[in-house]
Order: C-alpha cells, then structure tokens, then sequence
C-alpha cells in the first residue's frame, strides 16, 4: 500500500548550537527523493523570519512542520503554528535539544524523519508567559537564566564551555527572595531557582519535574531551595533526577511570581534578561506535536 503524500515545511536554523557539518537541506532532500511527499525550505536568517513563515504556510499550506534546530528555534516555530491546525515536529539540531529528548526522538537522522512521517499528534499543552511568550519545556529564573546568558556570552561550545560558565555562576551563587501565588496556593521562599516547567528534564537529562505531563492542562512550579555544586553541574552533565529534598512543587494553571530584585529570566533555553515579574498560564493542548508512533492520538477538549 504506497503511503499517504504529505506535504512538509522543514524550518532550517543555520546557526543551532550543533557544530555538526551535515547540510540538513541536501541530506533532507535525498531521504524524500523517491517518496511522494511535498517538502519545502525555509533557511532561517534572524530576520523577518516569523513573516516569512506565515507566509509561506499560507501559500504551501503544510500538514506537519519540522523545526530544524535546538529549543530555540522548536519555540518560535511553536509561536507561529498555535491554533492553526498544523503539527510540529522537531529534527534536533541545537546545543541541549530538550524538547526532542522530552519526546524520545530517535538520534539518526533517517530514524527522525521516519518518526516525523510516520508519528501521531497530540494535542499538548503550552505556557504562555508574561502574555508575549510560550513555553513548550522550561523556563527560569535565578541560576539556570545567569548560566544560560553567560554561556551566550562566551566564545566556547559543548560541555567545556559549559563548565568554564557553571563555575562562575557557582562563585557567584545567591538565593533570591520570592513569592509564588496561583490560585492553588500562595508560598514565600527563599530560592535559587524558580523553574516553570511543562517538560520533565533539562536537554541534558537531569530531571528537574518527575510529575510533568504535557497532555494535562497544567504545569509545574518548581522552587529550588537548594543547590550544591553538585546540583548545578548535574543539570548539565548527568541524566540523573534532582534531590527531592531541596525542592518544592506546586501544580498549576496559571502564576505569579515576584522577587525582591531584578533576577534572571530564560524560555526554552533563550535568554530574555532580568525581571521582577513572571506572569504564567497555562494554554490547554493549543500544540499539535508529532509523537511516537507507539503513542496513542489524543486530542485534548478545548
């Protein structure tokens, strides 16, 4: 039984944290040459790239659309398809990947796309904050944000650079005060890291939210009152869960956070600067996301 043509948008980020040298485009290309789907193109250049995406989605419109990339690039993809029908799926191609591991993407590239065509969709749920963003996995504020930017700010990549930051950030480490209210309840704590999570693990592995399901209408407000040195090196380094003793979860739909200063803010990896203020919902499976084929289809009641 030949298969069902599909029609696809392979978003391209050029820039991903990956230092691979494979040309995803050409590699793409061959793997679809005798089959009957439509593909097209989009090389992300760091401008107008959301119009050009809407654009050609008008034009070509696709049934699945694939981000080409790390979580920054899955993120701004995400943005643009909510609500509109089309589903995502995801070739990792960044620093950390986080989404892709949340979804057990296989590693090799002919195992991706075999996923991708032949994959179910759910309906999964996103966090939209501070009524600007989305958070498809984690966000942040406290260590994890400083980390994040410092790494921004180097010259150096992979798991050497990200120990030349993690030990500055560590020399530098200070709790921040905070004050979480959702509608469930309301806690004041002293913390090192706030974290909004929909996923469960950092890219890296470390398991951060044990309890995340993206396919519930809720997320999880993880509050980290402690933090050995061992703690932040194993959020980049070891695929290991963090010690339940030192956290606080709090499920949620929807939250504010407030520090006593100016502390530092990242979504899905991006870093977005220093806030007083995080305001959080949950947005109940807006998300059309290409799972597992051994993954039951559901769709969420909206």
């Amino acid at each position: 039984m030949d298969p069902v043509a599909q029609k696809l948008v392979f978003v391209v980020n050029p820039n991903s944290g990956n230092k691979s040298n494979m040309d995803y485009e050409s590699e793409i290309r061959e793997f679809f040459k005798s089959l009957p789907h439509d593909i097209e193109f989009l090389i992300l250049e760091g401008k107008n790239d959301a119009a050009k995406l809407k654009k050609l989605f008008e034009a070509f419109k696709p049934q699945k659309v694939i981000a080409v990339g790390g979580d920054g690039t899955v993120n701004m993809v995400a943005k643009q398809i909510l609500g509109t029908g089309i589903a995502m799926g995801i070739l990792p191609a960044g620093s950390a990947n986080g989404m892709a591991k949340e979804l057990e993407y296989p590693a090799q590239l002919t195992d991706i796309l075999n996923y991708i065509l032949n994959g179910n969709i759910k309906d999964a749920d996103v966090i939209k904050i501070n009524n600007n963003d989305i958070c498809l996995h984690l966000s942040d504020i406290g260590l994890n944000a400083r980390l994040i930017k410092y790494f921004e700010e180097g010259n150096m990549r992979g798991k050497l650079g990200y120990a030349k930051v993690a030990l500055k950030v560590l020399w530098k480490r200070q709790q921040i005060q905070v004050v979480v209210n959702c509608k469930e309840q309301l806690v004041q704590r002293k913390a090192f890291m706030v974290v909004l999570a929909n996923a469960s693990k950092y890219g890296t592995g470390a398991v951060i939210n044990p309890e995340s399901n993206l396919y519930d209408g809720l997320f999880e407000v993880v509050i980290i009152r402690q933090l050995a040195v061992w703690d932040i090196l194993k959020m980049w380094f070891k695929n290991r869960q963090f010690n339940k003793k030192n956290i606080e979860i709090i499920k949620a739909s929807s939250v504010n956070i407030t520090t006593g200063h100016k502390v530092h803010f990242q979504v899905d990896g991006e870093y977005k600067g220093k806030v007083k203020q995080v305001n959080a919902e949950i947005l109940k499976g807006k998300l059309k996301l290409v799972v597992s084929p051994n993954q039951q289809e559901v769709v969420m009641e909206k």
